[in-house]
This record gives C-alpha cells, structure tokens and sequence, in this order.
C-alpha cells in the first residue's frame, strides 16, 4: 500500500445530515494543512427523481447500507422541485447529477442540495455555466466536473467527430485517449479557475479498468484535486466487480483516489456494499460488522459448507455490530489455523464442528446445530468485547489440531466397517 495522495480537501454536508469530507493533505485557503479524510463511498438512485415516496425510500436504503453520499438525477424541472421533499426525508448528503441544463443545476441549489455534478462540456453557454459555479461558490456547495470515455468525443460536429475518433483509433492502446481527457479536463478546469474556485472534485471513467489504471495515474500527476474514481457501466454485479477491484483497488492500493462509486447494473445497496468492503480490505476505513471469512469447497468437506457460510453470514449483517473476525472452515486441514487467526472459528468433520473462541475450544456439536450455536458464541464474544473482557483480535491459547478420526466425529470402525471386503488392509492407530 502507497501512501495517499495529498489533495486539496472539500466538504459535502451540512449540519443537519453530517458533513463529509474528501481528500486532504494540502493546505486549505486560510493556509491550515488538512488531515486527508477517509475515502468516502456513494452511489446513486435508480428510480425517478420526481417520485417522492420512492426515491426517498432508495435514499434511506443506500445510508443504512453504508453510503456517505447519494447522487440523485435531475433531468427536469419536475425533478429539483422534488427535491426540497426528499431533502427533508432523508439524512445524509445529496448530490445534483446535472448535464444539459443549467437551470436544473440552479434550482438544485436552490432547493438545498450539498454537491453538483456538472460537465461543462454539455453546457454550450460559458455565461450559463459560469452562473453554476458562481452559486455554488455563494452557498459553499463543491462541484464534481469528470470526463467519460464515451463523453468526452464531440458529438455536435459530425466531422470533428470522425477526427476525434480517427486518433482515437489511432496507433496507441491508451495514450490518446488519456491525452484527451486530460486535455478536457485542464479546458473545464479553466473555467473554474477563472472564478476563483476550488471546491472541485474531478473523475475520468471508462468501461476498461486498465483506462480507469492508466487515466487517474496521469491525471493524479497534474492536478491536485480530489479524485472521484469510478469504472463506468461495468455491468451486472458478477463481472463488474472484477472490473471495479482491478481498476479501483488497484488504484487507491498506489495511493490515488479520495472517493468511490462502484456502478452496478443492480440493487444500488450492493455497489455500497461492496465499495465498502475494498475499502475494509484495503485498509482504508474502519470496518464496521463482523468479518467473515470462509474456505472454498472441496472433496474433504464432510457438511453444507456452501448453505451454512450463506446462513452464517446473513445472520451476522443481521444481528453482529463489533469487527469481529469469524472463520468458517469445512475440514481440519486449514480449519486451525484460521481458528487461531479468527475471534470465533468453527472447522468441521463428518456432518460435525468443533467451534472455538480465541483459540480456545467451548463446543463440539452436529451439523445441524452449527448455525444457532456459532451465533450464540459471536453474541457472547461480543457482549465480552463490549464490557472490556475481551480484546478483538487477541489469541487466547494454540489451538492444538483434533484428530480428524476421533473427535470430529467419523470414528475408527466406521472408516474400517467401509473398508471391509475391499481388498483393502486398513491400519489404524499403528495396528
């Protein structure tokens, strides 16, 4: 892991629903130099803006999950009027998706809204755009202006067009490509810097990650703005995951980036879900809930380690607060040794688990006792953590290997009843 890039820092907030900033490490205006803020998650609403009720309920599911910010599209004026409504349901940072129309940005504003996002490139008008940014430096609000791999072609002139995408296509995988959003990400930055404003968060997506790797490195090397990463339109949650750690994690890894979006052709909740575990793993934020690790199936798994991991771990987003570190293991092999790294642990044997505590062994149950009884050991565990009897992550004792044969259940004469008239000699214990 690098360190964090320092940037300039902003603010999304306000009293009301909490204030979250992102980047950091420069000095600010009045010359004080800011701590960088943890790297934030948002995500965005999929239904319609203009229906109240469902969107506000979109809102409050996507901050339970976990985002620190909700962006929230305004294509018409039926949707800033919506705003005020919705701005007073919910409890966390709202931010204006705004991109052919000028005035929907300013009523945005007016209505309350903590961010803007705004390509200037879609907004022909400078005076139109130059009123935006003026409103917002008023009201103190930042404005996130990015460039897409698909925005960033010109579209209005059919021939400029043909030229653009003829050095596009031209002889480097991604140099050009890269030259061009950085070239019209220093033509919008003109903007702003023409007005004395800062509050600006930048971004530059593309549905490849290596793009993604390739363009914020370059970008991160000329400016000094906080970084919005993201990989646009990576698809259904199975393979844009992949997309999204490759170019992403591989990104705030060198120490670049300063908040996320992961874009899901899904529930929303899971893009929040899963910005926050990268980050978790990363060890870019605090984790919050319980940690849940588990090994992959093979041909010794002697119990439905596929149902109880699913099982266990639904259980615990329900009912476990604390980081705890949970270890569900299917044989001994690898089952002590991850007992021993984990606060609660259970490794199983022939339809069995044995499940301890710090490395301390406290039961030996049947399969179908595993779920309810690992459970009730994380709750105790927990409840010890809370009253200060216990340390997270604090080994008690070694745990010492059982014997596959014996105490996990499967037992000497049945190994040898199975064996009999096979043609087989079975040795047992040296016999």
């Amino acid at each position: 892991m690098n360190k964090r890039r320092p940037t300039r820092q902003v603010s999304v907030g306000d009293e009301r629903v909490g204030v979250v900033r992102i980047g950091g490490g420069l000095p600010d205006a009045q010359g004080r130099t800011t701590e960088p803020a943890p790297v934030s998650v948002q995500t965005m609403t999929a239904g319609y803006t203009y229906d109240i009720d469902a969107c506000v309920t979109e809102i409050n599911r996507l901050a339970a999950a976990g985002a620190d910010m909700v962006r929230v599209a305004v294509p018409e004026r039926v949707d800033t009027q919506a705003l005020p409504e919705i701005l007073n349901q919910t409890r966390v940072p709202i931010v204006a998706d705004v991109h052919f129309h000028y005035k929907r940005a300013l009523e945005a504003i007016e209505a309350g809204v903590h961010k803007i996002r705004l390509n200037p490139g879609n907004i022909s008008d400078r005076d139109q755009v130059n009123a935006v940014i003026d409103a917002c430096k008023e009201r103190r609000l930042p404005i996130r202006v990015g460039v897409n791999e698909g925005s960033i072609i010109e579209r209005k002139d059919k021939h400029k067009r043909l030229k653009e995408l003829g050095e596009f296509f031209s002889d480097q995988k991604h140099g050009r490509l890269i030259a061009i959003m950085v070239a019209k990400l220093e033509e919008y930055l003109e903007i702003f810097e023409e007005r004395d404003f800062h509050d600006v968060v930048i971004s530059a997506k593309s549905i490849d990650p290596a793009v993604v790797i390739d363009a914020y490195t370059a970008i991160s090397e000329r400016f000094d703005y906080p970084l919005h990463l993201g990989v646009t339109h990576a698809g259904p949650r199975e393979t844009g995951a992949v997309r999204s750690v490759i170019g992403i994690g591989t990104l705030l890894a060198n120490g670049i980036g300063d908040t996320i979006r992961i874009s899901y052709a899904n529930d929303s909740v899971f893009e929040v879900q899963d910005g926050l575990e990268m980050l978790y793993c990363l060890g870019l934020r605090e984790r919050k809930g319980a940690e849940l690790i588990a090994c992959p199936t093979c041909g010794r798994i002697q119990v439905d380690l596929y149902q109880l991991v699913q099982d266990v771990r639904r259980k615990l987003a329900e009912e476990i607060v604390l980081p705890i570190k949970i270890a569900v293991m299917g044989c001994v092999v690898n089952g002590p040794g991850e007992a021993e790294g984990a606060d609660v642990a259970i490794f199983a044997g022939d339809r069995r688990g044995i499940i301890y505590v710090q490395g301390e062994k406290v039961a030996n149950i049947p399969e179908e006792e595993i779920l309810e009884r690992l459970l009730h050991e994380c709750k105790v565990f927990e409840q010890r953590v809370q009253r200060g009897e216990a340390k997270l992550g604090e080994k008690v004792v070694d745990i010492i290997p059982p014997d596959p044969i014996g105490e996990l259940g499967s037992g000497v004469d049945i190994i040898a009843r199975n064996r009999t008239g096979s043609g087989v000699q079975l040795t047992v214990d040296g016999q």
